[in-house]
């Protein structure tokens, strides 16, 4: 690789790798040090097609997507690992006004199952339509507005605050900004 394409890439990386951590955070459920990893890995599939890459934040979160669809698929067949106690999820900033309500809904992401985490980031947090977030996961649309629906559903159920007097038909707006969770 060129030095200039290798300072542009350093540069990228500088610029984008927070943003694009706390989407493997959402991604990984909360486990710092495997989003961290799956970062790690996107960045270096990059970094060997720099040249060719158009879109490279696009291109990034692809490849953070299928990684982490690839670990779901391998670890069905794992054993679970149990803990006594669940550990405190890294909140990074919990002085905003709504830090309570981020703090239960970061809880509650942890307990949904990990395809229902992935249809929530994925429709939700990256704002990515039904059809995409489908491709995505390889399964049917259906099955992406069905998780989606249950997951919404366990969400308002786990943290009544994200939909109070909302029909279940309704969905709440979900984001993720730079301040964190936003409902």
């Amino acid at each position: 690789m060129e030095a200039s394409s290798h300072d542009e890439f350093r540069e990228f990386v500088a610029m984008r790798s927070t943003a694009l951590l706390r989407l493997a955070v959402l991604l990984t459920g909360g486990d710092r040090h495997a989003a961290e990893d799956l970062l790690q890995i996107a960045l270096m599939k990059a970094y060997g097609r720099w040249t060719h890459i158009e879109q490279p934040e696009a291109y990034i979160r692809q490849i953070m997507y299928r990684q982490q669809v690839n670990r779901w698929r391998l670890r069905r067949h794992r054993a679970e690992t149990t803990v006594p106690v669940l550990p405190e999820p890294d909140i990074e900033s919990a002085t905003e006004p709504d830090s309570e309500l981020r703090i239960a809904l970061w809880a509650a992401l942890g307990r949904l199952t990990k395809r229902q985490r992935a249809v929530v980031v994925l429709r939700y947090f990256e704002d990515l339509p039904e059809a995409e977030v489908a491709t995505l996961l390889g399964c049917p649309v259906g099955t992406v507005r069905s998780t989606a629906h249950r997951s919404l559903a366990k969400l308002r159920t786990l943290v009544p605050e994200l939909g109070p007097g909302q029909p279940t038909g309704q969905t709440q707006q979900l984001s993720y900004t730079s301040e964190g969770i936003q409902g």
